[in-house]
């Protein structure tokens, strides 16, 4: 297991913002709830973008893969062109691959670009903008934060 500290993804963030900035400039960004959020929320601001929306897909939990994908809190995409769906890893690819499915069908007229920070190279999907490649199971310092007592 491998740790992912503030400061990488303060790294991180910037580089990919760069890359997104100066290939894709996106109108909107959507961050994949959880996991994204964070991440997404890093991009927006280096890129002065005010337009991050939200999506949720559950298919883990806790680290037990489920059988199904459930996509819910889809936003309204329809006054946008190009759009950053941003996710924290790309694991199986699944998820990331049934959340472009749902959104271009519902929204066909969007360009979709996808950023995360890790992907597995066996992943079903590779990201467009990425980080580094990773076989371990990555513990993400926002997910350090629990109530106790």
């Amino acid at each position: 297991m491998r740790f992912y500290s503030f400061e990488e993804l303060d790294r991180d963030a910037r580089v990919i913002s760069k890359a997104v900035r100066d290939e894709f400039a996106p109108d909107a960004i959507v961050a994949i709830a959880r996991g994204g959020l964070t991440f997404a929320h890093a991009i927006a601001n280096a890129l002065h973008l005010r337009t991050i929306f939200s999506i949720n897909s559950i298919h883990y939990d806790d680290t037990q893969k489920l059988d199904t994908i459930d996509v819910f809190n889809v936003p309204d995409l329809e006054l946008y062109k190009r759009v950053l769906l941003v996710d924290d890893i790309i694991d199986s690819g699944d998820s990331m691959v049934e959340i472009k499915r749902v959104l271009l069908e519902k929204f066909p007229q969007i360009e979709l670009k996808t950023a995360v920070i890790f992907y597995k190279p066996k992943a079903l999907i590779q990201p467009d903008f990425k980080i580094s490649k990773t076989d371990e199971w990555i513990n993400f310092f926002w997910e350090n934060y629990e109530i106790k007592g």
